[in-house]
């Protein structure tokens, strides 16, 4: 882990830790799943696996090749196969269960294929069978597998779009739902398989309809929601010709719709979380309890545009520094959450490190002041860094170097400016992806 040399250097790194550790895919599938001979007990779920013919593992997403492992070391020998697909760079060995890397966030070719042989082995399966699905952020886009009359290059270009727009991951999934032969429930459609889903939840509230656009959960959105989504952000015409086609059918029920609630198909689906960001959160509010800091949690998660929730974070330590409140020093604010961007221009950054560029101009001139901010999968928008930490006196040091943060904030352009300030934290694949961590340190 690459932190930049301050002062709390040790201090962010015991903190980052304990909050990935808390939530590192393998233990928590680890603690959610156990096997007592042929009981395989998921959640207070119990699966008498000499009830099935066969045992299939399939998934998607950047932290399911450690939950793989989990999951064929719970099964050992009961495990027929597997197929899970990852973020190209985020694979890890296993045994029997394959696995394969795709694009992320704009879907590709390998995914596609992969997508299609997913699909292959759950549809293969009857009723005699056990599905065991395991989910995490970023599935949505390793699993492309567009409906008929759409190709992966349109897919390619809405996904672009809504990415750019500063829709929420609830918006792009409402469409990307409908624009798909896997996501909105369609996985479990496909089989005849009784499902256990296993989800490492990076969606705020944990709505399971969203998270990896819910493949295997009822669906409670509709192609007017996909529509009125793509208007609402002024990119419906510029998205592609087949897609708005396929959307404008199914308003008129000319297309078939996502399997809704209430439908029968879901009895045989159980769904378990087995992590999310607010274990995170309170596993860096306790670790730094333990080093003698007052803590607060803001009561509500961190969303918006991440610049303007930056200059919000700075400005709540400007307002502990004047009146101490809610905290005095020394102190640490723990938050979670998931910001967005909306993107003009072509700058290379991501929301955390747009969170912290915005940040480091509002508490300029703050001592003994930090905030960090880091995806934590270990990806921070198309960068190689997790995020950024700054301080009080990062603006000064800006202008000295002639980096002009107000302007890469305005271009979508923080990458280049924090990589000279030598602002970012660089992690690599961390093993998780429970959204994003926000942290307000005064010392």
């Amino acid at each position: 882990m690459q932190i930049p040399s301050s002062p709390i250097r040790p201090l962010l790194k015991k903190l980052i830790v304990r909050g990935l550790t808390a939530v590192d895919a393998r233990t928590a599938v680890d603690r959610a799943i156990s096997r007592n001979g042929d009981q395989l007990i998921i959640g207070r779920r119990r699966y008498d696996l000499n009830r099935y013919e066969r045992i299939v593992v399939v998934g998607a997403g950047k932290a399911t090749a450690p939950m793989a492992r989990a999951v064929e070391q719970r099964l050992d020998h009961w495990l027929d196969s597997g197929f899970v697909v990852v973020k190209y760079g985020h694979g890890a060995p296993t045994k029997r269960i394959e696995i394969a890397e795709a694009g992320h966030p704009v879907p590709d070719q390998s995914g596609q294929q992969a997508a299609a042989k997913l699909c292959a082995m759950a549809g293969e399966l009857s009723r005699r069978d056990l599905l065991i699905v395991l989910l995490s952020g970023g599935a949505s886009s390793l699993l492309p597998a567009p409906v008929a009359g759409i190709t992966l290059a349109d897919k390619q270009r809405t996904t672009e779009s809504l990415l750019r727009c500063g829709a929420t991951i609830q918006e792009i999934n409402t469409v990307r739902k409908h624009l798909s032969r896997i996501k909105g429930g369609r996985l479990a459609e496909l089989t005849q398989a009784t499902v256990a889903t296993l989800i490492l939840s990076d969606v705020l509230g944990d709505d399971l309809s969203s998270i990896a656009s819910g493949p295997t959960v009822p669906d409670p959105t509709t192609y007017q929601d996909a529509v009125a989504i793509l208007k609402r952000y002024r990119i419906w015409m510029v998205t592609p010709q087949r897609v708005r086609q396929h959307l404008t059918r199914g308003c008129q029920g000319f297309e078939v719709e996502t399997p809704k609630p209430g439908s029968s198909l879901f009895r045989r689906v159980q769904h378990h979380i087995v992590g999310n960001n607010s274990a995170a959160v309170e596993a860096v509010t306790r670790a730094a309890r333990e080093a003698g800091l007052r803590t607060f949690v803001p009561t509500a998660a961190l969303t918006g545009e991440a610049s303007e929730a930056g200059r919000q974070f700075g400005a709540m330590a400007r307002e502990m520094m004047c009146e101490g409140k809610p905290l005095q020093r020394p102190c640490c604010v723990v938050a979670g959450g998931e910001t967005t961007v909306t993107v003009t221009g072509n700058g290379t950054g991501g929301r955390a490190q747009e969170f912290a560029a915005a940040a480091a101009l509002e508490i300029a001139g703050l001592a003994k002041v930090w905030v960090a901010a880091i995806g934590t999968d270990g990806t921070d928008g198309p960068t190689d860094a997790a995020g950024a930490v700054i301080d009080g006196e990062t603006l000064a040091r800006a202008q000295r170097l002639s980096v002009d943060l107000t302007l890469a904030l305005k271009d979508h352009n923080t990458y280049p400016a924090l990589k000279k300030l030598k602002q970012l934290i660089i992690t690599g694949p961390t093993g998780t992806n429970v959204n994003d961590l926000y942290l307000l340190l005064l010392l």
